[in-house]
């Protein structure tokens, strides 16, 4: 490998890996929560997993703003221009909480007939409730964390954004089995038995912990740059306009993906309950899986911003290729894993009892989807560092619209095939979405201002 490219490698790890290694503790967190809530029943599992699409669906106002923040900050900060990337990230803060507070509003609204859609199983909607409400309630405060990590990161500050999501991950673990049983498993500890209201606690307030920690920092003179707390109370009209357009496409995207998911569900739900479960434990593996290659991209595309910002055109790409390969390196130990072990991963979360043939081939759809993502993921670096965010719209639309959903709707509605037919469609529609960005990414207009 050239001297540069061994250079510019070593900088894309020193900012990705407290990224990968942060994002990898709260899928832990994930892991170990559903690895709790598995303890509970199987309709525990099946309320988190409806709960989650429609709490995902409502990410895609963070994933906007959150997008576009990412790209003015970078290209900012690489452009040396401090006053420009203070303001922009006061006024992420305000625009974010108030998106987080009217999106919490609205799922508080929509919970129970969302999850009347799904199930008429009055104990998974019991739960359901039980955990959303709350849940719900702490979106201000979940997304106003992401901008504490992304506000830290895009200033080169990787480190501490991975500190604050480890203590979120340590203070949920030990959080969630304290208040969710009445005497902790394994133990003779009393708990406080409360449920799935207890689990939505622990995630909340761990988060809150964290987040107040971080904002704190960021008023500080340590941070690398930081804010002033008056200036997180006005909304900036002209700031808050490209927070929102640059950022769009891919919230458009999250958008069809969501409603790719919504109707998956309801295709899953054909097939009952324990097949819901299975499709909640396998996601909350796969994301865990999937963090190397997510956390690669977000500290990628910070340096394509950068690079971007100060007129090295070339630079910037070679940083999406390197991306591609550190994805796909630290995605091989995984893959292996969900390949050759599927029974005994999804049995952690099934109380030791012995998963279906179905759900154990779903997490090798998984594995293979691992590759693709490590693609995709290294792609997407560059559109999200750039702000051109089109094509990942783009690439949503034709492999989620155009290519999985018709396909699963033909195997689970109309031909009625078993579910594994179904679970083809993930692996289907992740090909899809990588051959599209590769196409949109190969002409290099990404390269231009947005």
């Amino acid at each position: 490998m050239h001297t540069a490219t061994r250079a510019m490698n070593k900088q894309i790890r020193q900012l990705s890996l407290p990224t990968m290694y942060g994002m990898l503790f709260t899928a832990l967190y994930d892991v170990v929560d559903m690895f709790w809530i598995g303890m509970l029943d199987k309709e525990a599992v099946a309320a988190i997993t409806i709960y989650l699409t429609l709490f995902w669906a409502l990410e895609i106002l963070n994933e906007i703003v959150g997008t576009s923040s990412v790209s003015m900050l970078s290209r900012s900060w690489g452009a040396g221009d401090r006053e420009k990337t203070r303001s922009i990230g006061e006024q992420t803060f305000a625009f974010k909480a108030l998106l987080g507070s009217l999106g919490a509003i609205l799922l508080i609204i929509c919970l129970p007939n969302f999850y009347r859609m799904y199930t008429d199983d009055p104990k998974v909607i019991a739960h359901g409730l039980n955990y959303g409400y709350l849940r719900s309630a702490f979106i201000p405060i979940f997304f106003s964390s992401y901008t504490v990590n992304t506000l830290l990161r895009s200033t080169g500050d990787a480190k501490t954004p991975m500190k604050l999501l480890l203590a979120t991950a340590v203070l949920n673990m030990i959080l969630d089995p304290l208040f969710m049983f009445p005497v902790i498993p394994y133990t003779s500890i009393r708990g406080l038995g409360w449920g799935m209201f207890g689990s939505a606690l622990a995630t909340c307030l761990s988060y809150l912990v964290a987040f107040l920690v971080g904002f704190v920092y960021l008023l500080g003179a340590k941070a690398p740059l930081s804010i002033r707390f008056r200036h997180i109370f006005h909304l900036d009209l002209k700031l808050d306009k490209k927070l929102l357009t640059i950022g769009l496409p891919s919230g458009l995207h999250m958008l069809l993906r969501s409603l790719v998911t919504f109707v998956f569900l309801k295709l899953v739900a054909h097939y009952g309950t324990a097949a819901i479960a299975s499709l909640g434990i396998a996601n909350r593996i796969y994301q865990f899986c999937s963090m190397p290659s997510n956390g690669l991209s977000m500290g990628s595309g910070i340096l394509v911003g950068q690079r971007l910002g100060s007129r090295q055109f070339p630079q910037a790409q070679q940083v999406a290729y390197l991306s591609i390969l550190n994805g796909l390196l630290f995605s091989l130990p995984l893959f292996l894993a969900l390949m050759l072990f599927p029974s005994a991963l999804l049995s952690l979360f099934l109380g030791g009892a012995e998963p279906t043939a179905d759900a154990m081939f779903l997490l090798r759809i998984y594995a293979l989807c691992l590759i693709c993502l490590a693609f995709s993921s290294g792609l997407g670096s560059a559109f999200y560092g750039s702000g051109h965010t089109r094509p990942i719209l783009y690439a949503s639309l034709i492999s989620g619209w155009l290519i999985q959903m018709p396909y699963a709707l033909v195997v689970a509605s109309l031909l009625m095939l078993p579910l594994r037919w179904l679970w083809a469609a993930y692996l289907i529609g992740d090909v899809g979405d990588a051959v599209a960005r590769w196409f949109w990414f190969s002409n290099r207009r990404w390269m231009e201002e947005p």
